[in-house]
């Protein structure tokens, strides 16, 4: 048999992540072969994975990066099982290093099969998976593309955020970390009305008309008074018309206007959960 040193093991550790004692069995196991050594230990994570495919991954660190131009975003959701897994400094390393490779692509397909330093991201998902005997995938994947882009990830990693402005300015940074703040903390349903779905609006309008009736307005009054009503839903629940929540005398879309001739273009907001 192989004598396995202790650097041996330990280099086998940097290289995967894996616990000391299953990188000292896979290396015995490989005879010494290094590179066996990593399949073994990546056929361990499918097994790992197979089994824990029915698992609930609803903890984990979503992320927002922008690339250098500010002209892209990306969002990556890297979900596992536990809170305790989430908060892990490599586990969250990883979901921003995925983060930075999704803004090289434009679909979580495409980045699936990415390098990561010598694998597939697809690879290292079933590898980690082993290692830490978790379910870890990539949840959500968003991309956003505008004239300018900024971002804003919450504290503990739980909801990350994109804004889009129309047009690069100065000062359009610390303008859209402000939006992507605001909608973080508001969760609206939509950029403006024109966003927000006739599905929703239908019933939004027949909860308005109910505790109209039970308020006793008569029946021919009720849709003039829901109308309002949805006016009131259009203001509270998309991002441009929100009051702003660092001065609420003033909208969102009128706080973005300080930076001259600029607007919202598009916003993705990912939360965990």
């Amino acid at each position: 048999m192989a004598k396995i040193t202790a650097a041996e093991v330990n280099k086998l550790r940097k290289s995967t992540g894996a616990g000391m004692m299953d990188c000292k069995k896979a290396l015995v196991e490989s005879e010494g072969d290094f590179d066996k050594a990593i399949e073994i230990l990546r056929k361990r994570g499918q097994k790992v994975a197979a089994k824990r495919a029915d698992r609930d991954s609803s903890e984990g660190a979503v992320i927002a990066c922008v690339n250098d131009d500010a002209t892209k975003g990306a969002i990556v959701s890297l979900n596992c099982e536990t809170d305790f897994v989430a908060k892990n400094d490599s586990f969250t390393k990883m979901a921003h290093d995925f983060a930075n490779l999704a803004l090289g692509v434009e679909t979580k397909e495409e980045l699936l099969k990415l390098d990561y330093n010598g694998i597939t991201v697809e690879e290292k998902l079933t590898e980690q998976t082993g290692v830490i005997g978790e379910k870890i995938e990539i949840g959500d994947f968003r991309i956003l593309k505008a004239a300018f882009v900024g971002s804003y990830i919450h504290a503990g990693n739980k909801i990350a955020v994109l804004t889009g402005l129309s047009k690069s300015a100065e000062g359009a940074e610390e303008v859209a970390k402000e939006v992507s703040m605001q909608a973080a903390a508001m969760n609206p349903v939509a950029l403006n009305e024109a966003g927000v779905d006739q599905t929703t609006i239908d019933k939004e309008i027949e909860i308005a008309k109910d505790q109209l009736r039970q308020e006793g307005k008569p029946e021919n009054m009720l849709d003039k008074i829901a109308e309002g009503k949805i006016k009131r839903f259009f203001k509270d629940n998309t991002l441009v018309n929100q009051d702003f929540i660092k001065d609420n005398k003033t909208s969102v879309a009128q706080h973005v206007k300080t930076l001259g001739d600029v607007e919202i273009v598009a916003f993705e907001r990912v939360a965990l959960g």
